[in-house]
């Protein structure tokens, strides 16, 4: 006999370093088709932050596409937070490898930038 437990999740604390990334951000729902084009404010390994006042709903499945100082990186994710006057935090759901290695060389270069800072450079 199995007995059930519930365990809460909590989707909004974020799994990696989160740092300060400004960015044009492209998000469409996969089911509707409905896009939001806006800006980043921060980046991690499993998602990001989202400036916008038009939100989609937690749960909502998105394509995105993030532009930066000549890269390009695509990925599937989903919403996970999603606050009024705040913006929408996205999880990546699935990274192609070659998305995968631009979102590695950006963080390596925020962290880079972050370190520098913090030593007074």
């Amino acid at each position: 006999m199995f007995s059930a437990r519930t365990f809460q999740v909590h989707t909004e604390r974020p799994r990696a370093r989160r740092y300060p990334f400004i960015a044009g951000i492209e998000l469409t729902d996969v089911r509707s088709e409905a896009q939001i084009r806006e800006r980043t404010s921060d980046l991690s390994l499993f998602g990001c932050h989202v400036d916008t006042l038009k939100l989609f709903p937690t749960g909502t499945r998105v394509r995105m596409r993030i532009a930066h100082r000549g890269a390009n990186f695509a990925a599937l994710g989903t919403v996970v937070y999603a606050r009024p006057n705040d913006g929408m935090g996205v999880a990546f759901t699935k990274i192609e490898q070659k998305d995968q290695l631009v979102l590695e060389k950006w963080i390596d270069e925020l962290r880079d930038e972050d370190e520098r800072r913090s030593k007074g450079h």
